[in-house]
C-alpha cells in the first residue's frame, strides 16, 4: 500500500477520535470528579489509560509539549480522580459528543459498518514500542458501534502517533521543533494556539525556529522552504510506512472504509466538532507529533 493512501485514510479517520479534545462532554464530565482546568482536563483523559503516570512519561508519550507545563498537572491530577474514572467519564463524553455531532447518522448501517471495519484494521496492530496505543488497546471494547467506532480510531491514531515519534527522532527533531515544523506547513495549528496548548514561550518558539532556519528547513517568515518541505514529506512518508499494517489488512475492503469514513467525518465537521480559529486553512488535521 502506498504511504500516500494510508496518509488519506488516517486523515479522514483521524477527526472522528480528535474531535473529542474539544468537545463540550468532557469538560462537563471530569468536571463532574473534579477536573476543571482544560489542560488538565487534556491531559488525564489522555494518560490516563497509562494508569497513574508522572510528568515524564506523558511527556515522552506526547513528544511536543513543554514538560514544564505537564508537571503542573501530572501527576496531581491523579489526586482529584483516579485514572479508571477518567476513562469511564471520557467514554460517557465520547458517547454524549458523538450522539450530538453526528445526530440520526450514529444508529445508521453506514456507522455500524464503518465500526466493523475500523476494528478489524486495528488487528494487525502490533504493541512493539508503541506506549499510548498499547496503554490503549488494553481498554476493553466498547459495544455499541459509534463507541466501538470512536475506541478504533482512538487506536488507529495512536499507532500512527508512536509511529511518527520514531520518525522524528530519527529525523533528528526535538518536540517543539517538530510542532514548529508542523505549523510551518500551514495546513496544522495556528502558531498562537500551538504556543498556548502546548506551553512554550516565544522565546523558546523563536529558538527552536531559529535552528531550523539554520538547518535549511524553514524561511525568515516561518514557512517551509523547499529543503524543509521535502523534509517534512520524508517524515511523513517514513510515519505512513509504519502505520499500514492496519489499513493493508482490510485488503479490497480499505475503499469501503475510505469511503465510510469520509462521510461520517464530513457529518461531525458540519456539525462544529471543531472551533473556529484554531486550525490554519480550514485544516481540522491534528498534529500527530502531539
Amino acid at each position: 500500500m502506498e504511504p500516500a493512501v494510508v496518509s488519506r485514510l488516517a486523515r479522514r479517520l483521524e477527526p472522528l477520535h480528535s474531535m473529542i479534545y474539544f468537545a463540550p462532554e468532557v469538560g462537563s464530565e471530569l468536571g463532574e470528579l473534579g477536573i476543571t482546568h482544560p489542560r488538565a482536563q487534556y491531559f488525564a483523559q489522555r494518560s490516563a489509560a497509562m494508569g497513574a503516570v508522572g510528568p515524564g512519561v506523558v511527556a515522552a508519550t506526547y513528544y511536543n509539549f513543554n514538560p514544564g507545563l505537564i508537571a503542573r498537572f501530572v501527576p496531581g491530577v491523579w489526586a482529584t480522580a483516579s485514572p479508571a474514572d477518567v476513562l469511564n467519564a471520557r467514554l460517557r463524553a465520547a458517547d454524549g459528543a458523538l450522539r450530538r455531532l453526528l445526530g440520526s447518522a450514529v444508529s445508521s448501517r453506514e456507522c455500524e459498518r464503518t465500526s466493523v471495519l475500523a476494528r478489524r484494521a486495528t488487528e494487525a496492530c502490533r504493541p512493539e514500542d508503541r506506549a499510548l496505543y498499547a496503554a490503549h488497546a488494553d481498554l476493553p471494547w466498547p459495544d455499541e458501534p459509534h463507541l466501538a467506532l470512536w475506541h478504533a480510531a482512538t487506536l488507529l491514531r495512536e499507532y500512527r502517533g508512536d509511529a511518527h515519534l520514531h520518525a522524528l527522532l530519527g529525523a533528528g527533531l526535538t518536540g517543539l521543533e517538530a510542532l514548529v515544523l508542523h505549523t510551518a506547513t500551514g495546513r496544522g495549528f495556528l502558531v498562537e494556539f500551538a504556543q498556548a496548548t502546548r506551553g512554550w514561550s516565544a522565546e523558546q518558539w523563536g529558538e527552536a525556529s531559529a535552528a531550523l532556519r539554520e538547518r535549511g528547513l524553514v524561511t525568515g517568515d516561518g514557512g517551509l522552504t523547499e529543503e524543509g518541505a521535502a523534509f517534512r514529506e520524508g517524515i511523513e512518508t517514513e510515519t505512513s510506512r509504519l502505520s499500514t499494517a492496519p489499513y493493508a489488512s482490510l485488503g479490497d475492503d480499505t475503499d469501503e472504509l475510505a469511503e465510510l469514513v469520509a462521510g461520517l467525518t464530513r457529518t461531525i465537521l458540519a456539525a462544529g466538532a471543531f472551533p473556529d480559529g484554531v486550525f490554519a486553512s480550514g485544516s481540522t488535521r491534528t498534529p500527530a507529533s502531539r
